[in-house]
């Protein structure tokens, strides 16, 4: 039995694939946070995400020494930062490591309030595991959290190949 060997224009769609998926999945990541990071410094945002971290042991506390519209302004600084961070991996892929590492933090944040929030679980259908439109909102943060992890190992790759992130050859 002989072992398969795919067309060599296969190769080539498989690296461009590659190179469009590592694009794709970096300056994805970078354009929802810096959307949704952007959106911090609006009152809209400041209020809809007031329950999540007042209803968070791990959160709430901030509320006692900034307001909520404070609070989401430097939330928003954080994560604009990390989405900068990010967005120089070609270029500094040392640098980026922290925007991934501060993403991965942003969304274990984001994370632990599908445990503390009250209403996760759409009532209407039985509760849990039917999420409400809350609850939809957060556990998407999961892919980001993974597509995070990656940029932090794609970053890594970089610097032990001495070269920018997502370059394959």
């Amino acid at each position: 039995m002989t072992a398969f060997q795919a067309p060599p224009h296969v190769h080539i769609t498989d690296t461009a694939a590659t190179t469009v998926g590592s694009l794709a999945a970096r300056y994805g990541l970078v354009i929802v946070i810096a959307w949704i990071g952007a959106l911090k410094f609006t009152d809209y945002e400041a209020h809809g995400i007031q329950p999540l971290v007042a209803n968070s042991p791990i959160m709430s506390w901030v509320y006692g020494i900034f307001s909520v519209t404070a609070f989401s302004t430097a939330l928003g600084v954080v994560e604009l930062a990390t989405a900068l961070l990010l967005a120089v991996a070609p270029w500094w892929p040392r640098i980026s490591i922290l925007g991934s590492v501060a993403a991965i933090g942003l969304f274990l944040a984001t994370l632990s309030f599908l445990v503390t929030t009250p209403g996760i679980g759409e009532e209407s259908a039985g509760g849990f595991p039917a999420l409400s439109s809350t609850g939809q909102f957060l556990v998407k943060d999961i892919a980001l959290l993974g597509l995070a992890v990656w940029t932090t190992s794609d970053a890594l790759s970089a610097i032990r190949r001495g070269q920018s992130a997502s370059r394959t050859h």
